[in-house]
């Protein structure tokens, strides 16, 4: 089988599907190639993210990818959410095929931009090389 139980299952069931009209940070990311579009929605008090929700349009992956990356940062410190990498994401779901390890590139980039957004309404100070996403994990 092409796609793992997990994937599967949030595919299915996404967790934390919708918006937070009161956002503190939103992060929309896209990729023209395959056609997918993913919004993140933050609510952070006190650094923690205590709200994450996500409308992605795209693929299964995409939705699947979105879903358990916010299942992962949700109620966790907002630097553990920008270390959050592709791959954790992809082995949380017990695996990807090669061709869709984009949307999970997808799902970390668009954990990082609603953070992002959040510094800086808040002008909060960031480092922007955490920021800079290597396009070398667009294939």
């Amino acid at each position: 089988m092409l796609y793992s139980e997990k994937v599967m299952d949030h595919f299915r069931n996404p967790r934390n599907v919708g918006e937070i009209p009161d956002a503190d940070g939103i992060g929309e990311v896209g990729n023209a190639k395959c056609g997918d579009i993913m919004k993140m929605y933050l609510k952070i008090d006190d650094d923690i993210i205590t709200d994450v929700k996500f409308e992605t349009f795209g693929c299964g992956s995409a939705i699947a990818t979105s879903s358990m990356a916010t299942e992962l940062i949700k109620g966790k410190p907002v630097s553990e959410a920008l270390d959050l990498s592709n791959k954790a994401v992809v082995e949380a779901l017990d695996g990807l095929p090669a061709y869709k390890l984009h949307c999970s590139v997808l799902a970390e980039e668009a954990v990082k931009a609603a953070v992002k957004d959040y510094y800086d309404k808040n002008g909060i100070a960031y480092d922007a090389d955490q920021f800079a996403f290597d396009d070398h994990d667009h294939e």
